[in-house]
């Protein structure tokens, strides 16, 4: 029998932010940026990839490092980190892996035989007279690539746009010829930033970054992520290189703007920037984000979600859930681990991890692990304090009487359970001072079908969350 999918798709232990995910024979990889459980900055860790069969997305393999921090020129120290890259194969079969470091403004260029094998170093981007893109007078800092190739053409987008810095255009498209390096159309802007928006259609969802692209169709579709930080965007154009419009917000990592089972405004996780694509896999689209753990914004784990493209090539936002890659909802029996919680929020509202004075107090829940980065520990909740919730969404649920809950911490209460984040309490579980893992139950009747599953502490204390279990009668 097949494991489920969840979000997160990978293990609870791994951080994999900017996922561009690509099916290339009979399975999908993923490539991303690698954070560090617990970490300091963006980004600390090597390159590694990740893949799964196509036809299981709950089956992911770890295919090892790809490239090392080390291995970028003059970074023996690593004091250089790598950002978010992309991967494109050349006509010559051979896998290109394009990134940018943290210390220098220029793409660099790493190919490998194998998607997921040891990719070596093999030019920088740049002009026909040798000059790298970003040091020529005139460009702008290079950041995010994302490619795609056509025929003897690479289609190289990039940028990185903070509010009110006008210094910063919009994101860039810069077409390579056959060799995958060289220039031979400068760049353009295809996306505006927010100083230069007016009258483009982009008002209130300008480039800020992470682009990628994809083509469905006779469509060109640039993903982005919006000066809001939190939201991937999308527009579309006929043209790699001109005339995109926008589209729309495919996913919040905070879940902003959906109304279908809360208000629109209300932020259902703390969100943060975010990066990611879309994909077809198996006649189904999907899209890869990232969410913020830890209480930072430096140990984000990849997610995703099924998407619609619609026959006028729109795609309506989705929802954030915790079955992101399973085919339906969850089965609503048995133990699952808390860190799968797709709504994580208390009375006090935030849309940003990082942005709020009470992070710096520890007061809102937050999704962590015990042990250091690479220890395989499982994730769990902790700061279950007084209105803290966790929700997790959706589960197929048949003849449930008994919900349990693994809690552990100086805390003092009771769990309401709901199947709404605003509905009654289907019943209360009481919790004591414990300082290890211990299992609490009540019985409690959950309705048949599909249902979401809150998770409400009031109370006295801080309480860590591990797991909750349906039981049948």
């Amino acid at each position: 029998m097949k494991k489920q999918g969840l979000n997160p798709y990978l293990p609870s232990w791994e951080y994999i932010p900017d996922g561009e995910p690509y099916v290339f024979g009979d399975r999908v990889y993923v490539y991303g940026s690698h954070d560090r459980f617990n970490g300091y900055a963006y980004c600390l860790n090597d390159y590694v990839c990740w893949s799964a069969p196509v036809d299981d997305l709950a089956d992911w393999r770890y295919e090892g490092v790809i490239l090392r921090a080390e291995d970028v020129e003059n970074n023996e120290d690593r004091d250089s980190c790598l950002y978010a890259p992309d991967v494109a194969q050349g006509g010559d079969g051979r896998y290109y892996l394009y990134y940018v470091d943290s210390k220098r403004s220029i793409v660099s260029v790493a190919v490998c035989d194998t998607p997921a094998g040891d990719y070596q170093f093999y030019g920088y981007v740049q002009y026909p007279d040798g000059t790298r893109l970003g040091n020529r007078e005139g460009d702008e800092p290079q950041f995010d690539p994302g490619v795609l190739r056509e025929g003897d053409r690479t289609y190289l987008y990039t940028g990185f746009c903070s509010r009110g810095d006008r210094s910063r255009s919009g994101a860039m498209a810069t077409v390579l010829g056959p060799d995958m390096l060289t220039i031979i159309e400068a760049p353009v802007i295809v996306v505006p930033s927010e100083p230069y928006s007016e009258g483009s259609g982009f008002e209130g969802y300008e480039f800020f970054e992470a682009p990628s692209i994809r083509k469905h169709g006779d469509t060109y579709y640039l993903i982005y992520s919006s000066i809001s930080m939190h939201e991937l965007c999308y527009a579309t154009s006929k043209h790699p290189t001109r005339d995109f419009k926008y589209g729309g917000v495919i996913v919040s990592n905070c879940d902003m703007h959906i109304d279908s089972y809360k208000p629109a405004a209300k932020p259902m996780f703390y969100g943060g920037n975010n990066h990611g694509s879309i994909i077809e896999i198996g006649g189904q689209w999907y899209i890869f984000y990232h969410r913020h753990t830890n209480g930072t914004n430096f140990s984000r784990q990849g997610c995703l979600e099924k998407i619609e493209i619609l026959p006028d090539g729109t795609i309506p936002q989705v929802e954030l859930t915790s079955c992101g890659p399973n085919d339906g909802p969850l089965e609503g029996l048995g133990e699952y681990p808390a860190y799968l919680a797709c709504n994580l929020f208390c009375d006090e509202e935030s849309v940003y991890t990082d942005f709020s004075a009470s992070w710096m107090n520890n007061q809102f829940p937050k999704i962590t692990q015990d042990g250091k980065d690479g220890d395989e520990e499982i994730g769990y909740i902790a700061n279950m304090k007084h209105s803290a919730t966790a929700g997790f969404k959706y589960f197929d649920c048949n003849g449930i009487s008994r919900v349990s809950i693994k809690s552990r911490g100086y805390a003092h209460g009771e769990f309401e359970v709901r199947t709404a984040w605003d509905g009654p309490a289907l019943g209360k579980i009481p919790i004591h001072f414990s300082n290890v893992w211990k299992t609490y139950a009540a019985d409690i009747v959950i309705p048949d079908g599909i249902n979401a599953l809150y998770f409400t502490f009031t109370g006295q204390g801080s309480a860590s969350f591990a797991s909750f279990t349906f039981e049948q009668r």
